[in-house]
């Protein structure tokens, strides 16, 4: 990238799309029908830049994303003229000025560039800006031809040896348009003390307009009206989801680090396939590559040179965050009446992405080993839950029911890969490492035992576990159709009686998590909003856990962080 003053004309950054992993099989949705709204809302840092509302040439907004120490991703997407509308492959090619400052006047740019975009990558701009200070937090903004976009706040990572005193992140997944609004995003960019966004899943959702909403109810329907196939499917989806006020909110005030999980493709996607996908949909690897595509055309996420999105980022010596990619590399899901989910030739992660994360989890000398977990590690058994709720909790956590996997899309079905990490961490004395995960639309704390069995009689665990509940999708008060708080609480005192290893589980509410890391512990805090269908919803702290240094243990803390 250039200096203050150099103006050369560069193509935005590379986005390749090689061959790469898919995947399928787990969630039974629901359909029906409703409306949609909501008006744009500005970080209040930010207040007096240009919104998108008023700007159609930014309609998507603003984001950064990936943050090294000396630099971070840049994102946005043009509209130049009425017929370049996402997935319309129409439209001019384009220079697109990039500007990033110390000041949210702008009056200290430090880089500045030009990039050209047109209907080759659906007129998406994203810039690797570079050469920035570590730790910093810097303002950014585009411009089209005079008329610029928002403004977006972003920060650079900590020096690699800095010591550093916290990370603090928000972290969400399963935001499903149809479902509900993203209050949760809009909380989360209100808060001024976050250093980013965990993002670890099911940013969009495939389904046709009413294919999948709250409890069957369409809030929102989708764009395109039919399931994502065709690369303007995709990118079109892309296009809808960032128009939402809240999610362009907080793109705006945070960096974001982010990683797959199935519905960014098909519900259960694996290597092969997934279940949400048909063979008169057409061809799997076409669908694949698609949605590939958009995804890295539209989401502020670098990607590897073999096409790779598991990658590692490193907050000084406090913490580093692996990202996997559970959906790629993947076998085939299990079901009740085929395939052993302990077979050692199946894998969940591929045997590369394995050992590059084993050999970082050994290798860092950061003290916290954080892993960005799209599916939940933590093992658990449903057999002392009630038949009534087996069904439901099997269909949407993907769990083992009695000793074969019923549904098993979460580590619960590739018991193999599991052991040879965790046992990883116990033949290496690996501590202090932490999976945030998502995907089960439910809010989960738990130490990590290397199997439940054993736990019964030793209480050891090799890793914690703090799983964020989802911020609109279904959870099972949804799947059951009762009320919050009513059948689910003898669901979860089951869980517990059945699983001494989880300290939490609440199996009801949405929102969004924030995770605080400190050098004597990593302590997570779990907030509710009162009602997704209300685009003004308020939000409450419900649970705060901690895990301290060395301890591999979860406990249970007063009050959130301040």
């Amino acid at each position: 990238m250039t200096p203050t003053g150099s103006t050369p004309t560069t193509p935005a950054l590379d986005m390749p799309t090689p061959t790469a992993p898919t995947t399928p099989n787990r969630r039974v949705f629901l359909k029906s029908s409703a409306i949609a709204g909501g008006a744009l809302l500005v970080p209040a840092a930010l207040a007096g830049t240009a919104s998108a509302a008023a700007v159609p040439q930014f309609a998507h907004g603003v984001a950064s994303g990936d943050p090294l120490p000396d630099g971070v991703l840049l994102w946005t997407r043009v509209t130049p003229t009425p017929e370049a509308t996402p997935g319309s492959g129409a439209g001019p090619t384009v220079e697109v000025r990039w500007e990033v400052a110390t000041d949210a006047g702008f009056a200290a740019v430090v880089q500045s560039g030009a990039a050209t975009t047109g209907p080759d990558r659906d007129h998406t701009v994203k810039v690797a800006a570079a050469g920035l200070a570590a730790g910093t937090a810097y303002y950014f903004r585009f411009t089209l031809d005079g008329v610029r976009s928002a403004t977006g706040r972003t920060r650079t990572a900590p020096a690699a040896n800095a010591d550093v005193s916290k990370l603090r992140l928000g972290l969400v997944s399963c935001s499903n348009w149809q479902a509900g609004y993203f209050s949760a995003y809009r909380h989360l960019a209100a808060r001024a003390d976050l250093d980013g966004v965990l993002h670890v899943g099911d940013y969009l959702y495939e389904y046709q307009a009413g294919g999948y909403g709250a409890r069957g109810v369409t809030i929102r329907p989708h764009v395109p009206a039919n399931e994502m196939l065709s690369l303007s499917d995709y990118r079109r989806r892309h296009a809808q989801y960032k128009t939402d006020p809240d999610l362009q909110a907080l793109h705006a005030a945070q960096p974001w680090f982010i990683t797959w999980d199935d519905h960014e493709y098909a519900n259960d996607t694996w290597s092969g396939g997934a279940e949400n996908h048909q063979p008169a949909e057409g061809d799997w690897n076409a669908r694949k590559a698609a949605a590939r595509q958009a995804y890295f055309e539209w989401m502020p996420v670098r990607q590897g040179a073999g096409g790779e999105i598991y990658r590692r980022f490193r907050w000084g010596r406090l913490a580093e965050l692996s990202l996997l990619d559970l959906r790629s590399y993947r076998s085939k899901q299990t079901t009740p009446s085929s395939g052993d989910p302990g077979d050692p030739n199946r894998t969940i992660t591929g045997d590369p992405q394995m050992n590059w994360l084993k050999s970082g989890l050994s290798g860092t000398d950061a003290k916290w080993k954080l892993v960005g977990n799209s599916v939940m590690i933590t093992p658990i058994s449903l057999g002392n839950v009630e038949s009534r709720f087996l069904e439901s909790l099997g269909s949407l956590l993907g769990l083992p029911i009695g000793s074969v996997a019923a549904n098993a899309d979460a580590w619960d079905g590739y018991t193999a890969d599991r052991q040879e990490l965790l046992g990883h961490l116990r033949d290496n004395r690996v501590k202090n490492t932490v999976f945030l995960t998502g995907d089960i639309h439910s809010s989960w704390g738990a130490e990590v035992p290397i199997d439940r069995s054993s736990y019964w009689w030793n209480g050891n665990s090799v890793a914690t576990e703090f799983v964020t509940t989802s911020v609109t999708s279904d959870n099972i008060d949804d799947l059951l159709k009762v009320e919050p708080r009513t059948l689910s609480v003898a669901a979860e005192a089951a869980l517990h009686v059945g699983n001494l290893h989880v300290r939490y589980v609440e199996l009801d509410s949405h929102g969004y998590s924030v995770v605080d890391v400190n050098p004597q512990r990593v302590q997570t805090d779990w907030y509710y909003v009162a009602d997704r269908l209300s685009p003004t919803s308020a939000v409450r702290h419900a649970k705060s856990l901690a895990t301290a240094d060395g301890s591999q243990k979860v406990k249970s803390v007063s009050g959130p962080v301040v």
